[in-house]
């Protein structure tokens, strides 16, 4: 049977005629019966993956239909799972990853073979190296053409492909088999530190017939994916006393902390202890932003001054700068504790003096049990230093986005959604860019945990409408996502999906005409523009009024939050294009330095 034909048969129809061909060859009498009895006796591959993920409470699907995994979708709405349907596999792939950090749960990425792969692929890397658990299960072409490089549709190694850039990848080719490979994907994703799976299910597999009842029976329930891993009591101890000693502390707070949903016993540690904490950037919100012992207005002073650093489900990579260098203090003038659990993951960068191998819920719980009565708080001094810092710059910022420019620029843009999330703590934010992302992450305050949804660790744009619509989908809260122009380039085309499930999307495109800045020339005179400048004064908002949602064209503060407030109150789908001063952006925003400027110029 051609690949062609396979695709538009449907799972119940091979099912059947399977069940009444091995009826017929047993030689049988024929009759409508006993053939429904027959067929009431097998299962397939289709069935058997919906079952098997089902099974272990896995309830969405992000995907792109195609060969040869289209009727996996159907079958599986028809089951009662969720599909949702993307416009490209690298946004599914986005969403599902971005699941995965809400629920603790491997979020679901389903794909067709090879360039659908490939797509996919991206997003189960960022998965990875952001530690969110995600599992891409792709259709591929058969074996045994695949191994003999004969040229079938859409063949490619797939599984050879996938191995570097994920946790664990396991192919299945029997329908037997499809229950311990769900399984093993599920318990690889979420156990230890989380990351993606890859599952490869070649096109045979998924109308292979198999007794029901045995089928059943092959099906495994994962019991404890990612069980504790308690801390060994001497490192707990020597943690706590190098804690003692310190006589400027600081916690880090970083997403793996967000992830380990211990809020609670996070929140006692640092309230208990008195220690100032600095969020990076998906952890703020574990405790409020503007809580007295926040020191995220006072980053640079912690930084370079603290003499003992505690991170909790943080790295020292590029975005502490690696622990040395000019953003902190002289080396040897400060002392690491980390709480990880990876403990390959300790001296990374830099000695760490006490490591904390474990689950984040239960090395805080052991910390917090020897925070006790003879507990010393951080010193007078060094708390005033910090406040004062604060108070300086949340003064300088305080006046940025109080101005009313005309045309906006980023602060005054920005000031208004920070109060807009100031007043619903309960909205999600989705943020991506240079500039807008940048800035945003010092000027909008959170106020809960995982509510701050960005680009995370490698720095990736085009994570803005999967994130979104993941957010959506799983927690069922509005969703406020704000956008540099450049960045939702890379998934815009998704807001037809976002108007399709009519999901409360409010996406707000900071539109300055270009990447970083909307002014730069090009040298040479001719007609073409400089490669960071777009289209002049694009309507992004006439994209989403193609799809039936709102779109709204803003160029001042009160239009911007009149806009903002009528979308999150209507729940519709709305794309806000905010014009922004096309000289108000920086180059790389807060990263410059990562791009490297030419010394040579040709005369």
């Amino acid at each position: 049977m051609s690949a062609a034909v396979k695709e538009t048969t449907t799972a119940d129809d091979t099912r059947k005629a399977k069940s009444l061909d091995a009826y017929i060859v047993s030689g049988g009498d024929f009759d409508i019966a006993t053939a429904e009895a027959a067929q009431q006796e097998l299962t397939d591959g289709f069935h058997l993956v919906i079952d098997a993920l089902k099974l272990n409470g896995i309830t969405t699907i992000y995907g792109v239909p195609g060969i040869p995994i289209t009727d996996l979708g159907r079958i599986a709405q028809a089951e009662g799972m969720r599909v949702i349907s993307f416009r490209h596999e690298q946004h599914a792939g986005n969403a599902a990853a971005i699941a995965g950090f809400l629920t603790k749960k491997p979020g679901i990425c389903l794909t067709v073979s090879a360039p659908g792969f490939l797509n996919g692929l991206t997003a189960l890397a960022n998965a990875t190296t952001n530690c969110f658990p995600m599992i891409l299960i792709s259709g591929s072409s058969e074996r045994e053409i695949v191994d003999l490089q004969q040229g079938d549709y859409e063949e490619m190694d797939q599984l050879a492909v996938a191995k570097p850039f994920c946790k664990a990848a396991f192919r299945v080719l029997h329908a037997q088999d499809i229950g311990i490979a769900v399984a093993r994907a599920i318990r690889a994703a979420v156990s230890g530190r989380p990351g993606g799976v890859y599952l490869d299910l070649p096109a045979k597999l998924f109308s292979q017939a198999m007794n029901a009842a045995a089928g059943t029976k092959s099906l495994v329930k994962v019991i404890d994916p990612a069980p504790a891993q308690l801390p060994a009591p001497a490192a707990v101890a020597r943690a706590l006393d190098v804690l003692k000693s310190a006589k400027r502390p600081l916690i880090i707070l970083g997403k793996g902390a967000a992830y380990a949903q211990a809020d609670d016993t996070i929140r006692a540690l640092v309230e208990k202890s008195g220690i100032p904490y600095l969020p990076m950037s998906m952890a703020k919100g574990l405790l409020p932003d503007t809580h007295p012992q926040s020191a995220a207005a006072a980053r640079s002073l912690v930084l370079k001054e603290a003499d003992v650093v505690m991170l909790i489900g943080a790295r020292l990579n590029w975005l502490l700068s690696h622990g040395k260098g000019n953003t902190w203090g002289a080396p040897g003038t400060q002392k690491f504790i980390q709480i990880d659990i990876e403990p390959k993951e300790m001296d990374s960068n830099v000695e760490i003096v006490a490591p904390v191998v474990g689950d984040i819920g239960s090395c805080v719980s052991a910390l917090l049990e020897g925070v006790d009565g003879t507990w010393s708080a951080p010193s007078v001094e060094w708390i005033s230093a910090i406040n004062a810092r604060k108070e300086a710059n949340l003064a300088k910022m305080s006046s940025k986005l109080m101005k009313h420019s005309m045309p906006m620029d980023f602060h005054s843009a920005l000031g208004v959604l920070r109060t807009i999330i100031k007043e619903r703590p309960d909205a999600i934010l989705v943020n991506e860019g240079a500039n807008t992302l940048d800035l945003a992450r010092g000027v909008i305050d959170m106020y809960q945990p995982r509510k701050r949804l960005d680009v995370g660790t490698w720095g990736v744009m085009g994570i803005g409408m999967g994130f979104s619509i993941a957010a959506a989908v799983e927690t069922g809260k509005p969703v406020l996502a704000i956008e540099g122009d450049s960045a939702f380039g890379f998934s815009g085309m998704e807001v037809e999906t976002i108007c399709r499930y009519n999901l409360p999307v409010c996406i707000v495109v900071f539109n300055n005409n270009g990447i970083y800045r909307g002014t730069d020339i090009n040298p040479t005179g001719d007609s073409d523009l400089a490669p960071t400048l777009f289209v002049k004064d694009a309507r992004y908002d006439k994209m989403i009024e193609a799809f039936g949602g709102v779109g709204v064209h803003v160029t001042t503060p009160d239009e911007l939050q009149r806009a903002v407030n009528a979308a999150m109150d209507s729940g519709r789908p709305t794309l806000i294009n905010a014009a922004i001063d096309p000289a108000a952006g920086s180059e790389s925003g807060n990263i410059g330095n990562l791009n490297p400027q030419s010394l040579v110029r040709k005369k």
